[in-house]
């Protein structure tokens, strides 16, 4: 049994594990926490590790011509001609599903360079500081010569 690559459309990885495993072979999709803005609220979400990519295990002699026309496959990951090996131990160390325990990937980090996209300081760069509690992100504008701090939604500052 050998673990392989397989290239996924966009957003289709879960669709493409479903199908691979409904075919019988086996699949692995690693998730991670991230944060997101959906709605104007930052929120916690599942998302793939690797955007566009699920492993699929193969047992030795068995055809793997029907993972190219599973709903969501784009194409299995092929170095020379040869499907791409994926080795065991590094299968296992993704396999583990996403739960409340697992590190959260913020959508900013303090020190980051970003833009703010809308309102009245629309098109002027900062530096993200902090989260305050009321779903806002504090953002070091230079205002009069000075650093200022400035409360915005989240959904209206971009990363540089």
């Amino acid at each position: 049994m050998n673990w392989y690559l397989v290239h996924t459309k966009p957003r289709q990885e879960r669709v493409a594990l479903e199908n691979l495993l409904r075919q019988g072979f086996g699949g692995v999709l690693p998730m991670l926490q991230a944060e997101k803005v959906q709605r104007g609220k930052i929120t916690v979400v599942p998302e793939p590790l690797f955007p566009r990519y699920v492993f699929t295990c193969v047992e030795d002699g068995v055809n793997w011509a029907p993972i190219r026309s599973t709903l969501g496959v784009t194409r299995l990951v092929t170095f020379g001609g040869l499907p791409a090996k994926v080795p065991l131990p590094i299968v296992e160390l993704f396999a583990h599903a996403p739960n409340a325990s697992d590190p959260v990937t913020p959508l900013f980090t303090q020190g980051q360079r970003v833009r703010i996209s809308r309102g009245p300081f629309a098109g002027i760069e900062g530096v993200f500081d902090m989260r305050d509690g009321e779903q806002r992100v504090m953002v070091l504008i230079e205002l009069m010569g000075k650093p200022t701090r400035l409360p915005i939604e989240p959904t209206a500052v971009t990363p540089l």
